[in-house]
Protein backbone atom coordinates (compact mmCIF):
# COMPACT_ATOMS: atom_id res chain seq x y z
CA UNK A 1 0.00 0.00 0.00
CA UNK A 2 1.40 3.36 -0.82
CA UNK A 3 1.62 5.77 1.56
CA UNK A 4 1.13 9.43 0.25
CA UNK A 5 3.09 10.61 2.90
CA UNK A 6 6.03 9.79 0.31
CA UNK A 7 5.09 12.28 -2.38
CA UNK A 8 7.46 14.67 -3.61
CA UNK A 9 5.84 17.95 -1.78
CA UNK A 10 6.31 16.27 1.79
CA UNK A 11 10.13 16.84 1.92
CA UNK A 12 12.16 15.84 4.50
CA UNK A 13 9.78 12.45 5.43
CA UNK A 14 9.55 9.04 4.50
CA UNK A 15 7.19 6.52 6.02
CA UNK A 16 8.14 2.79 5.71
CA UNK A 17 5.87 -0.03 5.28
CA UNK A 18 7.06 -1.60 8.76
CA UNK A 19 6.81 -4.84 9.99
CA UNK A 20 4.20 -7.28 8.55
CA UNK A 21 1.69 -9.01 11.43
CA UNK A 22 3.08 -12.22 12.28
CA UNK A 23 1.57 -15.57 12.33
CA UNK A 24 -0.02 -16.63 14.97
CA UNK A 25 1.05 -20.35 14.75
CA UNK A 26 4.76 -21.25 13.75
CA UNK A 27 4.49 -21.68 10.09
CA UNK A 28 7.76 -24.45 10.83
CA UNK A 29 5.48 -26.15 12.93
CA UNK A 30 4.46 -29.78 11.49
CA UNK A 31 1.11 -30.93 10.83
CA UNK A 32 -0.64 -31.18 14.69
CA UNK A 33 -0.55 -34.90 15.42
CA UNK A 34 -3.40 -37.04 14.90
CA UNK A 35 -5.26 -37.47 18.21
CA UNK A 36 -4.88 -40.58 20.38
CA UNK A 37 -6.36 -43.71 19.71
CA UNK A 38 -8.34 -45.30 22.56
CA UNK A 39 -6.95 -48.29 23.45
CA UNK A 40 -8.98 -51.67 23.68
CA UNK A 41 -9.49 -53.35 26.94
CA UNK A 42 -7.21 -56.34 25.96
CA UNK A 43 -4.71 -53.24 24.89
CA UNK A 44 -4.58 -51.36 28.14
CA UNK A 45 -4.72 -55.35 30.16
CA UNK A 46 -1.73 -56.61 27.82
CA UNK A 47 0.16 -52.99 28.24
CA UNK A 48 0.26 -53.40 31.83
CA UNK A 49 0.48 -57.23 32.72
CA UNK A 50 4.06 -55.88 30.27
CA UNK A 51 5.00 -53.84 32.91
CA UNK A 52 4.37 -50.70 29.85
CA UNK A 53 4.07 -47.69 32.50
CA UNK A 54 2.92 -45.06 29.47
CA UNK A 55 -0.13 -47.58 29.04
CA UNK A 56 -0.28 -47.65 32.68
CA UNK A 57 -0.66 -44.26 33.27
CA UNK A 58 -3.35 -44.11 30.48
CA UNK A 59 -5.06 -46.44 32.59
CA UNK A 60 -4.84 -44.79 35.89
CA UNK A 61 -6.05 -41.61 33.83
CA UNK A 62 -9.01 -43.61 32.55
CA UNK A 63 -9.67 -44.43 35.86
CA UNK A 64 -9.46 -41.04 37.60
CA UNK A 65 -11.97 -39.85 34.54
CA UNK A 66 -15.57 -38.23 35.44
CA UNK A 67 -17.17 -39.13 32.00
CA UNK A 68 -19.33 -41.25 31.80
CA UNK A 69 -17.99 -43.45 29.48
CA UNK A 70 -14.99 -43.59 30.84
CA UNK A 71 -16.31 -45.65 33.56
CA UNK A 72 -17.69 -49.18 32.05
CA UNK A 73 -14.28 -49.38 30.52
CA UNK A 74 -12.17 -48.55 33.41
CA UNK A 75 -14.19 -51.21 35.48
CA UNK A 76 -13.65 -53.80 32.73
CA UNK A 77 -9.64 -53.16 33.23
CA UNK A 78 -9.64 -53.29 37.12
CA UNK A 79 -12.15 -57.09 36.60
CA UNK A 80 -9.34 -58.04 34.30
CA UNK A 81 -6.10 -57.21 36.32
CA UNK A 82 -7.57 -58.54 39.27
CA UNK A 83 -6.14 -61.92 39.31
CA UNK A 84 -2.93 -60.52 38.63
CA UNK A 85 -3.09 -58.60 41.92
CA UNK A 86 -2.52 -58.76 45.48
CA UNK A 87 1.27 -59.54 46.15
CA UNK A 88 2.90 -56.28 46.85
CA UNK A 89 3.47 -54.74 50.56
CA UNK A 90 0.85 -51.72 49.84
CA UNK A 91 2.53 -49.12 53.18
CA UNK A 92 1.05 -45.63 53.81
CA UNK A 93 2.84 -42.87 54.80
CA UNK A 94 1.55 -39.84 56.53
CA UNK A 95 2.68 -37.24 59.03
CA UNK A 96 2.88 -33.65 59.75
CA UNK A 97 2.93 -31.32 56.93
CA UNK A 98 7.09 -30.16 56.86
CA UNK A 99 7.62 -33.73 58.34
CA UNK A 100 9.45 -34.55 55.28
CA UNK A 101 6.83 -36.99 53.82
CA UNK A 102 8.33 -36.81 49.96
CA UNK A 103 12.03 -36.91 50.76
CA UNK A 104 11.68 -39.48 53.28
CA UNK A 105 9.80 -41.62 50.12
CA UNK A 106 12.85 -40.31 48.06
CA UNK A 107 15.30 -42.48 50.41
CA UNK A 108 13.01 -45.15 51.58
CA UNK A 109 12.55 -45.89 47.62
CA UNK A 110 16.04 -45.70 46.95
CA UNK A 111 16.51 -48.69 49.20
CA UNK A 112 13.62 -50.56 47.89
CA UNK A 113 14.90 -50.49 44.45
CA UNK A 114 18.73 -51.79 46.08
CA UNK A 115 17.12 -54.73 46.90
CA UNK A 116 15.44 -55.09 43.56
CA UNK A 117 12.31 -54.41 44.24
CA UNK A 118 9.70 -52.21 41.92
CA UNK A 119 8.03 -49.14 43.24
CA UNK A 120 5.05 -47.39 42.81
CA UNK A 121 3.97 -44.25 44.79
CA UNK A 122 1.01 -42.79 44.54
CA UNK A 123 0.45 -39.67 46.48
CA UNK A 124 -3.01 -37.96 46.80
CA UNK A 125 -2.21 -33.44 46.44
CA UNK A 126 -4.63 -31.82 48.46
CA UNK A 127 -6.72 -29.50 46.18
CA UNK A 128 -7.89 -25.67 46.19
CA UNK A 129 -10.99 -25.25 47.81
CA UNK A 130 -11.64 -22.39 45.65
CA UNK A 131 -10.37 -23.35 42.54
CA UNK A 132 -9.82 -27.12 42.78
CA UNK A 133 -6.64 -26.63 41.27
CA UNK A 134 -3.35 -28.94 42.58
CA UNK A 135 0.23 -27.86 41.77
CA UNK A 136 0.88 -31.87 41.82
CA UNK A 137 4.78 -31.36 42.47
CA UNK A 138 5.41 -34.17 44.51
CA UNK A 139 7.68 -35.36 41.98
CA UNK A 140 10.32 -32.68 42.17
CA UNK A 141 10.97 -33.26 45.85
CA UNK A 142 11.87 -37.32 44.57
CA UNK A 143 14.82 -36.31 42.99
CA UNK A 144 16.07 -39.68 42.81
CA UNK A 145 12.88 -42.04 42.35
CA UNK A 146 11.72 -40.03 39.19
CA UNK A 147 14.69 -40.86 37.47
CA UNK A 148 14.48 -44.59 37.83
CA UNK A 149 13.19 -47.33 35.47
CA UNK A 150 11.32 -49.31 38.04
CA UNK A 151 9.46 -46.76 39.54
CA UNK A 152 6.11 -45.41 38.84
CA UNK A 153 5.23 -41.95 40.37
CA UNK A 154 1.86 -40.79 40.26
CA UNK A 155 0.02 -37.87 41.88
CA UNK A 156 -3.74 -37.44 42.27
CA UNK A 157 -5.46 -34.11 43.04
CA UNK A 158 -8.31 -34.84 45.74
CA UNK A 159 -10.40 -32.09 43.95
CA UNK A 160 -12.42 -31.31 47.42
CA UNK A 161 -13.67 -35.24 47.09
CA UNK A 162 -11.61 -37.57 49.23
CA UNK A 163 -13.51 -40.66 49.08
CA UNK A 164 -13.79 -40.29 45.92
CA UNK A 165 -9.53 -39.88 45.27
CA UNK A 166 -9.65 -42.63 47.91
CA UNK A 167 -11.28 -45.04 45.73
CA UNK A 168 -9.58 -44.51 42.68
CA UNK A 169 -6.02 -44.64 44.46
CA UNK A 170 -7.40 -48.04 45.37
CA UNK A 171 -7.80 -49.29 41.91
CA UNK A 172 -4.94 -47.92 40.92
CA UNK A 173 -2.98 -50.22 43.55
CA UNK A 174 -4.81 -53.05 41.48
CA UNK A 175 -3.12 -51.97 37.97
CA UNK A 176 0.20 -51.23 39.98
CA UNK A 177 0.10 -54.88 41.41
CA UNK A 178 -1.17 -56.42 38.36
CA UNK A 179 1.81 -54.24 36.34
CA UNK A 180 4.36 -56.28 38.71
CA UNK A 181 5.03 -53.62 41.32
CA UNK A 182 5.53 -54.96 44.24
CA UNK A 183 6.00 -52.36 46.82
CA UNK A 184 3.37 -49.53 47.03
CA UNK A 185 3.74 -46.30 48.47
CA UNK A 186 0.50 -44.47 49.27
CA UNK A 187 1.36 -40.42 50.53
CA UNK A 188 -1.61 -38.96 52.01
CA UNK A 189 -2.09 -35.12 52.30
CA UNK A 190 -0.98 -34.74 55.75
CA UNK A 191 -2.20 -35.43 59.33
CA UNK A 192 -6.23 -35.12 58.66
CA UNK A 193 -9.67 -37.30 57.50
CA UNK A 194 -7.27 -38.59 54.80
CA UNK A 195 -5.54 -40.86 57.14
CA UNK A 196 -8.65 -43.20 57.64
CA UNK A 197 -9.26 -43.42 53.50
CA UNK A 198 -5.64 -44.44 53.32
CA UNK A 199 -5.43 -46.63 56.39
CA UNK A 200 -8.43 -48.92 55.18
CA UNK A 201 -5.93 -49.71 51.48
CA UNK A 202 -2.82 -50.24 52.74
CA UNK A 203 -1.21 -53.43 54.79
CA UNK A 204 1.88 -50.89 57.38
CA UNK A 205 0.81 -47.44 58.26
CA UNK A 206 3.99 -45.28 59.00
CA UNK A 207 3.53 -41.93 60.84
CA UNK A 208 6.83 -40.01 60.02
CA UNK A 209 6.93 -36.91 63.30
CA UNK A 210 9.89 -34.49 63.59
CA UNK A 211 11.54 -33.79 66.89
CA UNK A 212 12.69 -30.30 68.07
CA UNK A 213 8.80 -28.03 67.27
CA UNK A 214 8.15 -27.79 71.32
CA UNK A 215 5.31 -30.45 72.54
CA UNK A 216 6.04 -33.59 70.23
CA UNK A 217 2.96 -35.23 71.27
CA UNK A 218 0.89 -31.75 70.41
CA UNK A 219 -1.16 -31.74 67.51
CA UNK A 220 -0.74 -35.33 67.14
CA UNK A 221 -4.71 -36.72 67.35
CA UNK A 222 -5.22 -39.64 69.33
CA UNK A 223 -6.78 -41.42 66.08
CA UNK A 224 -3.89 -41.53 64.05
CA UNK A 225 -1.61 -42.68 67.09
CA UNK A 226 -4.01 -46.12 67.24
CA UNK A 227 -3.61 -46.72 63.34
CA UNK A 228 0.09 -46.48 62.29
CA UNK A 229 1.58 -49.78 62.74
CA UNK A 230 5.19 -47.55 63.15
CA UNK A 231 6.32 -44.04 63.92
CA UNK A 232 9.60 -43.13 62.57
CA UNK A 233 11.00 -39.60 63.82
CA UNK A 234 13.06 -37.62 60.60
CA UNK A 235 15.71 -35.07 61.15
CA UNK A 236 17.75 -37.01 63.69
CA UNK A 237 20.62 -35.27 62.90
CA UNK A 238 23.82 -33.25 64.20
CA UNK A 239 21.87 -31.29 66.93
CA UNK A 240 18.55 -32.55 66.68
CA UNK A 241 19.63 -36.21 67.48
CA UNK A 242 19.16 -36.16 71.69
CA UNK A 243 15.64 -34.19 70.70
CA UNK A 244 14.78 -36.93 68.54
CA UNK A 245 15.93 -39.80 70.79
CA UNK A 246 13.65 -37.93 73.49
CA UNK A 247 10.51 -37.64 70.98
CA UNK A 248 10.87 -41.30 70.47
CA UNK A 249 11.41 -42.29 74.40
CA UNK A 250 7.60 -40.31 74.63
CA UNK A 251 6.23 -41.66 71.94
CA UNK A 252 6.59 -45.29 73.08
CA UNK A 253 5.12 -44.41 76.24
CA UNK A 254 2.35 -42.54 75.11
CA UNK A 255 1.74 -45.86 72.19
CA UNK A 256 1.62 -48.27 76.14
CA UNK A 257 -1.49 -45.73 77.15
CA UNK A 258 -3.45 -47.19 74.08
CA UNK A 259 -5.73 -50.28 73.83
CA UNK A 260 -4.17 -53.57 71.83
CA UNK A 261 -3.68 -53.16 67.75
CA UNK A 262 -6.13 -55.50 65.70
CA UNK A 263 -3.38 -57.43 64.70
CA UNK A 264 -2.06 -57.77 68.09
CA UNK A 265 1.37 -55.86 67.11
CA UNK A 266 2.96 -53.54 69.13
CA UNK A 267 4.25 -50.41 66.87
CA UNK A 268 7.77 -49.57 67.10
CA UNK A 269 9.47 -46.05 67.10
CA UNK A 270 12.89 -45.14 65.57
CA UNK A 271 14.61 -42.27 64.12
CA UNK A 272 16.49 -41.29 61.08
CA UNK A 273 17.31 -38.33 59.14
CA UNK A 274 16.06 -38.55 55.24
CA UNK A 275 17.85 -35.63 54.07
CA UNK A 276 21.24 -37.04 55.12
CA UNK A 277 20.00 -41.10 54.56
CA UNK A 278 20.99 -42.22 58.34
CA UNK A 279 19.08 -44.89 59.36
CA UNK A 280 16.77 -45.89 56.55
CA UNK A 281 17.92 -49.77 57.49
CA UNK A 282 16.43 -49.51 60.52
CA UNK A 283 13.00 -47.96 59.54
CA UNK A 284 13.13 -50.67 56.59
CA UNK A 285 13.91 -53.28 59.30
CA UNK A 286 10.87 -52.40 61.39
CA UNK A 287 8.57 -52.92 58.46
CA UNK A 288 10.32 -56.26 57.46
CA UNK A 289 9.30 -57.36 61.20
CA UNK A 290 5.90 -56.04 60.72
CA UNK A 291 5.28 -58.36 57.84
CA UNK A 292 7.02 -61.10 58.92
CA UNK A 293 4.68 -61.41 62.33
CA UNK A 294 1.52 -60.22 60.59
CA UNK A 295 1.70 -63.53 58.00
CA UNK A 296 3.01 -65.09 60.80
CA UNK A 297 -0.40 -64.96 62.83
CA UNK A 298 -2.94 -64.84 59.71
CA UNK A 299 -3.71 -61.03 59.73
CA UNK A 300 -2.83 -60.41 56.79
CA UNK A 301 -5.48 -62.60 54.69
CA UNK A 302 -7.61 -61.08 57.28
CA UNK A 303 -6.66 -57.73 56.80
CA UNK A 304 -7.32 -58.20 53.16
CA UNK A 305 -10.59 -59.54 53.57
CA UNK A 306 -11.47 -57.02 55.83
CA UNK A 307 -10.68 -53.92 53.84
CA UNK A 308 -12.39 -55.37 50.43
CA UNK A 309 -15.62 -55.50 51.90
CA UNK A 310 -15.08 -52.04 53.45
CA UNK A 311 -14.61 -51.02 49.68
CA UNK A 312 -17.36 -52.60 48.42
CA UNK A 313 -19.94 -51.15 50.77
CA UNK A 314 -17.99 -47.66 50.06
CA UNK A 315 -18.61 -48.21 46.59
CA UNK A 316 -21.77 -48.78 46.97
CA UNK A 317 -22.49 -45.66 48.83
CA UNK A 318 -20.66 -43.82 46.24
CA UNK A 319 -23.21 -45.07 43.82
CA UNK A 320 -26.13 -44.21 45.94
CA UNK A 321 -24.70 -40.93 46.49
CA UNK A 322 -24.33 -39.74 42.76
CA UNK A 323 -27.11 -41.21 41.80
CA UNK A 324 -29.56 -39.27 44.41
CA UNK A 325 -28.13 -36.25 43.17
CA UNK A 326 -27.76 -36.47 39.89
CA UNK A 327 -31.30 -36.53 39.20
CA UNK A 328 -32.92 -33.88 37.94
CA UNK A 329 -36.08 -34.49 39.75
CA UNK A 330 -34.42 -34.69 43.20
CA UNK A 331 -32.31 -31.11 42.75
CA UNK A 332 -35.06 -29.58 41.66
CA UNK A 333 -37.85 -30.85 45.23
CA UNK A 334 -34.32 -29.93 46.54
CA UNK A 335 -34.36 -26.69 46.52
CA UNK A 336 -37.62 -25.63 47.12
CA UNK A 337 -37.24 -28.04 50.09
CA UNK A 338 -34.28 -25.73 51.23
CA UNK A 339 -36.18 -22.90 51.19
CA UNK A 340 -38.76 -23.66 53.25
CA UNK A 341 -35.96 -24.45 55.49
CA UNK A 342 -34.23 -21.44 55.31
CA UNK A 343 -37.94 -19.27 55.70
CA UNK A 344 -38.52 -21.59 58.73
CA UNK A 345 -41.51 -23.17 56.97
CA UNK A 346 -40.31 -26.87 57.59
CA UNK A 347 -37.68 -28.75 59.88
CA UNK A 348 -34.61 -29.99 57.74
CA UNK A 349 -35.13 -33.49 58.79
CA UNK A 350 -39.41 -33.91 57.94
CA UNK A 351 -37.86 -31.95 54.59
CA UNK A 352 -35.28 -34.33 54.08
CA UNK A 353 -37.64 -37.29 55.22
CA UNK A 354 -39.90 -35.45 52.46
CA UNK A 355 -37.29 -35.87 49.31
CA UNK A 356 -35.89 -39.28 50.43
CA UNK A 357 -39.53 -40.78 50.21
CA UNK A 358 -39.77 -39.37 46.74
CA UNK A 359 -36.71 -40.48 45.25
CA UNK A 360 -37.68 -43.78 47.10
CA UNK A 361 -40.61 -43.75 45.71
CA UNK A 362 -39.73 -43.11 42.04
CA UNK A 363 -37.12 -45.92 42.39
CA UNK A 364 -39.82 -48.72 42.85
Amino acid sequence: MEHPENETQYKGLQVNDGVHSQPTINPYRKAMRAARRELTVDEYVDGILKGNSAVLGRAVTLIESTAERHHALAQEVIEKCLPHAGRSRRIGITGVPGAGKSTSIDVFGMHVLGQGGRLAVLAIDPSSERSNGSILGDKTRMEKLSQQDHVFIRPSPSAGSLGGVARKTRETIVLCEAAGYDNIFVETVGVGQSETAVHSMVDFFLLIQVAGTGDELQGIKRGIMEMCDGIAINKADGDNIDRANLAAAQLRNALHLFPPTPSKWVPEVTTYSGYYELGIDKVWDMIDRYFEYVKGTGYFEELRNRQAKYWMIETIDEQLRNDFYRRADVAALLEQKEQRVLNNMQSPFTAAKDVLDFYYGHRK
